[in-house]
């Protein structure tokens, strides 16, 4: 019955879902990616966890990796290693690759990432290598590196494929078994000094350094000392890290939530303004209903009932539509195909957020109909009787 009341004025009714949908798809998109931004960022926790990052004064760091500032001299890894509390130190050479041709590109399209032999768990752990593949090896002539498993897919790279950077074309020796982060899944992982000829033409320069502390919560006090016996250094501690980025999420969050209360306020208001209207236009019917003995909290939950299923019907084709939404922007933002995010879509809109969406959209159509539904139920049935018939 109250979806045939809906149908009763299908053009008004259509209206208000697609109103409703098209608020859900910006809801379902933009909280979707800055969601999966936000957790790409916060995945880099993972890296040097108990360690400290050492990296030029004034270097803006994400979590554990410099993204813009000075580099450090190699000389200075022997200066840190001597200081009081520093067990071992693993020089690196990091630099995010960005499409040239990209107007605009939020995301890295790879990360190149430079260690010295031997030192590949300092960054990788335990993660292994797909069958086939290894190491790069010591010998310089080869040039060879290891790639994420996302680069391999997106470029069809196996063990023995090309791979250019800098205009040098590298050999692929392995690619990484991973499915998990996206640093890893996009990184190109080569040697140092190969990394450092690629990208300086020397091997003077580094931007970070990870230092082990001797003892297991001993890095705030590592880190003090490295910048009081090192001068132009910043040592920073996993919790510094943290403190660095937080601003920034929070930032990203409350815009989040602040455009999304927005769009759930105007939702609100276009559904009880058509709700209003039907109401209106049925006086009579209700009046009727009231006369022949039907409880007035029958009409309540009718009116209700309809708001809820506009709600419904208009969030299932807003989630079904800025799902799309979604990995076409992550698809334009990051450079990557957009048939590598379809396999991936409920990794950037989960099917928690989802659900939460859904239900957040029906419960906001009931809270809408509760005006109209209380005014419907609150009508002077004898005035609409004698003004009706």
């Amino acid at each position: 019955m109250c979806l045939r009341n809906l149908l009763r004025r299908r053009f008004r009714t259509t209206l208000c879902i697609f109103g409703v949908s098209l608020a859900t798809i910006f809801i379902v998109a933009i909280g979707a990616t800055t969601t999966r931004y936000t957790t790409t960022i916060k995945e880099m926790n993972i890296f040097f966890s108990g360690d400290v990052v050492v990296v030029a004064e004034g270097a803006m760091v994400i979590q554990a990796f410099p993204v813009l500032g000075g580099n450090l001299p190699v000389s200075v890894v022997e200066r840190i290693n001597q200081v009081e509390g520093v067990k071992k130190t693993v020089p690196m050479l990091v630099r995010f690759g960005y499409q040239v041709e990209a107007v605009i590109q939020l995301v890295p399209a790879n990360i190149s990432i430079g260690i010295p032999l031997g030192n590949w768990s300092a960054l990788v752990g335990y993660t292994p290598l797909k069958p086939g593949g290894n190491w790069p090896s010591a010998d310089p002539g080869k040039k060879e590196v290891v790639v994420g498993p996302s680069l391999a897919e997106q470029y069809d790279f196996t063990v023995g494929s090309e791979v250019k950077v800098e205009d040098t074309n590298l050999i692929v020796a392995g690619i990484l078994d991973t499915g998990q982060g996206a640093l890893l899944s996009r990184s190109i992982i080569l040697p140092l000094e190969l990394a450092q000829r690629l990208y300086y033409g020397h091997t003077m320069w580094i931007n970070m350094v990870i230092a082990e502390p001797e003892e297991d919560g001993t890095e705030k006090e590592v880190s003090d000392r490295i910048e009081a016996e090192i001068e132009g250094l910043e040592a920073l501690t996993p919790h510094e890290r943290n403190e660095i980025i937080d601003p920034l999420l929070h930032d990203i969050e409350t815009w989040n939530l602040g455009i999304s209360s927005a769009l759930y306020l105007l939702s609100m208001i276009l559904v009880i303004t058509v709700a209003m209207i039907n109401v209106s236009e049925r006086r009579r019917d209700f009046a009727t209903l009231d006369a022949i003995g039907a409880p007035r909290s029958a009409i309540f939950r009718m009116v209700i009932t309809e708001t809820a299923l506009i709600g419904l019907l208009g969030s299932l084709a807003g989630i079904l539509l800025g799902s799309i939404a979604a990995i076409l922007i992550a698809s334009f933002y990051t450079d990557i195909p957009l048939s590598m995010f379809f396999f991936d879509l409920f990794d950037i809109v989960s099917p928690l957020l989802m659900i939460e969406i859904l239900a957040s959209t029906v419960a906001v159509s009931c809270i809408a109909g509760v005006i109209p539904a209380f005014a419907a139920s609150r009508m002077n049935i004898s005035e609409i009787l004698r003004a009706e018939y």
